[in-house]
């Protein structure tokens, strides 16, 4: 199992960015994915995740702002990301582990998203 996180950058405040998490070697459709991120001299904190029922969760820190999608013909995720804030600064790693499972065993090396001005 492989993933490709992808979309990070630097952006003003209040602006948008979709994140990407291509799963390569398994098929999506039997594997729950999230999003986590790390901010400089902080723990990896959960954001939001999505099951292969299409059942989300998200953070009391991005709900309303994030959204989370997956496409299973693309096995591909997405992170849609709106009104972002310079604490959303991070970087952001997607995970997967499989629908009958309960650990994210498998992870993606993290992409690079910038909020400042």
């Amino acid at each position: 199992v492989q993933l490709q996180a992808s979309g990070g950058g630097l952006v003003p405040p209040g602006d948008s960015l979709r994140l990407s998490c291509a799963l390569s070697g398994v098929n999506l459709d039997y594997y729950a994915i999230a999003w986590f991120r790390q901010a400089p001299g902080k723990e990896r904190d959960w954001v939001s995740c999505i099951n292969s029922a299409d059942s989300t969760h998200y953070s009391d820190s991005v709900k309303g702002r994030f959204t989370i999608s997956r496409d299973n013909a693309r096995n591909t995720v997405y992170l849609q990301m709106n009104s972002l804030k310079p604490e959303d600064t991070a970087v952001y790693y997607c995970a997967a582990r499989p629908s009958s499972g309960s650990v994210y065993d498998y992870w993606g090396q993290g992409t690079q998203v910038t909020v400042s001005s």
